[in-house]
């Protein structure tokens, strides 16, 4: 990549701007899972019995994780800019060691407050980092290829479906992590499980596509070149994903008519995540590449306090679980309960100090958002000025 080069700040800001406010939506959802009066009974996303705020307070979220996967991908093709293949690749597989030890060890934990590890979750950071490992070796091929292979396995993975779906077919461990992992549950010893949530595959040729996206934020490219290239891309990818949705029959579960326009709307926009079908990666990328070149024009105290969260994006992730568990634990004995009450409640669910039965209103799972938002803003602000400031402390660029 040394015919090109490093991008200048204003089109850095712009990525970190978008990866901040999905970071932000993410946090949302987590909330909502952990507090929501309905979050262990129904499915946000079940048009029978869901309400629209509901729904789309469940859908915004959907954009979060295909975002932050391809920005990984971008983010990856700047650093080439300034690293040698060797360097990035040295680079990228400790971090995504470091990323799927983070993943078992601490995200885990987090999650489920079990210091025994009853089960652990493999889940987004695991596949960036699995997915950093095999780029780690990708890198090294032409341009083209690379690009060929991400658009193979993004636009070609759903085709597994068919043997999935074929009769007599069984699933398997590397099946599900691999492809399915429709939160897929396998004992791995005594008293321990491990739950896949994300299936790598798919998400591998996301993070490879957002690699060769970043060509686009060289000095190759100005201002208005890469605007212009952005929209057109992003507009056709909106497209493809209506032409797509509409014929119904591939990228996606099909979709049906319902009692009202406004429902069939939703079962149309209603896209699968778990694996990430290719019709829900068009969605949700197709509109954060359509944000990008406004996100580049915008700078303001609103632009920034996103940018914060973008700048230190996988410390945030860490400290927002364990806030969010802590206030879990607070309001678990406001509510009158016990230790023993949270060990018999953890053999129903994996949440320890999480009772489905005292869950709370809409309303006030977006006033504990609001709340967590707020009160790590500082705290992502320091550490970031921190990282700036130190830039000699390694150790810093893996967390």
């Amino acid at each position: 990549m040394s015919q090109f080069k490093n991008l200048s700040k204003n089109r850095i800001d712009s990525i970190d701007i978008l990866r901040g406010i999905v970071m932000v939506i993410m946090a949302l959802d987590h909330v909502r899972d952990f507090f929501h009066e309905k979050a262990f009974t129904e499915d946000p996303l079940n048009i029978e019995t869901t309400t629209p705020i509901l729904f789309f307070t469940r859908f915004i979220t959907h954009f979060c994780a295909p975002t932050f996967v391809f920005l990984s991908g971008t983010s990856i093709f700047l650093q080439s800019l300034r690293k040698s293949k060797t360097e990035l690749t040295k680079f990228l597989i400790k971090r995504g060691l470091w990323l799927i030890l983070v993943e078992v060890c601490i995200i885990s934990l987090a999650l489920t407050f079990d210091y025994q590890y009853g089960i652990i979750f493999l889940q987004v950071i695991f596949v960036i980092g699995l997915s950093m490992i095999i780029l780690a070796g990708l890198i090294h091929l032409p341009f083209k290829i690379i690009l060929t292979i991400g658009l193979v396995i993004v636009l070609g993975h759903n085709l597994l479906d068919i043997v999935e779906f074929a009769p007599g077919f069984k699933t398997n461990f590397w099946w599900d992590l691999s492809h399915r992992a429709r939160f897929s549950i396998y004992p791995i010893a005594e008293g321990h499980n491990l739950v896949i949530l994300y299936a790598f595959l798919p998400w591998l040729g996301l993070m490879i596509l957002g690699y060769c996206f970043g060509i686009f934020f060289t000095e190759k490219y100005n201002a208005q070149q890469r605007g212009s290239i952005l929209l057109k891309i992003g507009a056709s990818v909106i497209a493809f994903f209506i032409i797509l949705r509409a014929i119904n029959i591939y990228g996606d579960f099909p979709w049906t008519s319902q009692k009202t326009a406004f429902n069939t709307f939703l079962a149309f926009i209603r896209v699968n995540k778990y694996p990430p079908s290719l019709l829900f990666m068009c969605l949700t990328i197709g509109i954060g590449i359509l944000a990008l070149p406004l996100l580049e024009k915008s700078k303001n105290g609103i632009t920034n306090f996103f940018k914060t969260f973008g700048r230190v994006a996988f410390f945030y992730y860490i400290v927002h679980w364990f806030t969010l568990r802590i206030i879990t634990l607070i309001y678990f004995y406001i509510n009158g309960h016990n230790e023993a009450f949270a060990l018999d409640l953890y053999k129903n669910i994996p949440f320890k100090y999480i009772v489905p039965a005292d869950g709370i209103e809409l309303k006030y799972v977006y006033m504990i958002w609001f709340f967590v938002i707020f009160s790590l803003y500082p705290l992502c602000k320091w550490y970031d000025k921190y990282k700036t400031n130190h830039p000699e402390k390694w150790w810093l660029s893996y967390l």
